[in-house]
C-alpha cells in the first residue's frame, strides 16, 4: 500500500471491525485491510476468520494487551520504515476498552500519521437505541474487577448528574448490579447485550429488576450498561403532584402525553390527572404545546 517515493513513513490505521454481525464493516475498512502492509490484531485467530470471510490475505501480526508495550514498539518501527499498519481488535473500535491506546500514543509521540477508520462500537450502538434524554454521558469502560474498587467507583456516582456507561462481562454482571444498587439505590438502567448477534437483547428497566433477570438465567456475551442519574426517573413512591412536576421538568413529553404515560403507569383516571396537571403545569412550561 505504501509508496516509498511519496513519503518516508507509513500510516497507522485504527480500523473498527464488526462486534457481531460480519456485514457491519465499511467499504473503506475492507479496502484499508486489503492494502495495508500489516494488520496488527488483538487475537490473530479471531481476526483470521474475518479476513477469510472478506477474502483478505494481508500479513497478520499479534497485538494483545499483555505484550502491548513491546508490540507497539515493533509497529512503530514498521511505520518508520515506511510500512502501513492497520490495527484491529476482536470486535469494535481499537483503544475503546480494547488494545490500541499504547501504539497510538507512541505513534503520535514520534510524529507519525494516524488515521481513524470509524465503524462499529458497542458504546455508540447501545447509546443510539437507549433513547436517553439530552444529558452528559460519562464512559467508564469496564468497572474494576475487585469489589472494593468497584464499590468505591460506583459511590462517586451517587450525586452525579450524568449517565454513566459501563461495559461488563457475563461472569461479573451480577456482582456489578448488586454493588450498584447498594451504592446508588434502585435507579433506572438500560442494558444492551449481545449487540448485533443472534441473541441481541435491549432492556430499559430498574437495577432491582435486572438483578432478578440476570440471576434467573446464565448470561452470555458482554453487556453495555447505562446507569441513569438520580434525577432522571421518578420514583414510584412520589405522590402524583411530584410525578407531574417531574415530567414537566425532566421529560420532553407534552402535558397530554405525560398524563397518558402516568395514567397507564399508575392505573388512575387520565382525565383527573389532566385536570391536576393543568393546574400545576404553567403556561410558559408546556401548556402552549398541548
Amino acid at each position: 500500500m505504501h509508496d516509498s517515493t511519496s513519503a518516508k513513513t507509513g500510516t497507522l490505521y485504527i480500523v473498527a471491525t464488526p462486534i457481531g454481525n460480519l456485514e457491519d464493516i465499511t467499504l473503506r475498512a475492507i479496502r484499508i485491510l486489503k492494502e495495508a502492509d500489516y494488520i496488527a490484531a488483538e487475537d490473530t485467530r479471531h481476526t483470521k476468520k474475518l479476513l477469510n470471510h472478506l477474502g483478505i490475505d494481508t500479513n497478520l501480526i499479534s497485538y494483545y494487551r499483555e505484550q502491548e508495550q513491546q508490540r507497539a514498539e515493533q509497529i512503530v518501527r514498521f511505520l518508520e520504515e515506511g510500512q502501513d499498519v492497520a490495527i484491529v481488535t476482536d470486535a469494535g473500535t481499537p483503544a475503546i476498552s480494547d488494545p490500541g491506546t499504547v501504539v497510538v500514543r507512541k505513534a503520535r509521540e514520534r510524529g507519525l500519521k494516524i488515521v481513524p477508520i470509524p465503524g462499529p462500537s458497542a458504546l455508540t450502538a447501545a447509546l443510539s437505541c437507549a433513547g436517553i434524554e439530552e444529558k452528559a454521558i460519562m464512559f467508564h469502560g469496564f468497572a474494576p474487577a475487585k469489589k472494593t474498587q468497584r464499590k468505591k467507583l460506583l459511590q462517586t456516582l451517587l450525586h452525579a448528574d450524568y449517565y454513566a456507561v459501563f461495559y461488563e462481562s457475563p461472569h461479573r454482571i451480577e456482582g456489578f448490579l448488586q454493588d450498584a444498587i447498594a451504592a446508588l439505590g434502585d435507579r433506572q438502567i438500560f442494558m444492551a447485550r449481545e449487540l448485533t448477534k443472534n441473541f441481541e437483547e435491549l432492556q430499559q428497566t430498574s437495577l432491582s429488576e435486572l438483578i432478578v433477570i440476570t440471576s434467573s438465567r446464565k448470561s452470555r456475551g458482554e453487556h453495555v450498561l447505562i446507569l441513569a442519574p438520580a434525577d432522571a426517573v421518578p420514583s414510584k413512591e412520589m405522590d402524583i403532584d411530584d410525578l407531574i412536576l417531574w415530567y414537566r421538568d425532566h421529560s420532553s413529553l407534552s402535558l397530554k402525553d405525560s398524563c397518558k404515560t402516568l395514567a397507564a403507569d399508575l392505573g388512575v383516571s387520565r382525565s383527573k390527572l389532566y385536570k391536576r396537571a393543568l393546574q400545576l403545569w404553567s403556561d410558559d412550561e408546556g401548556t402552549g404545546n398541548l
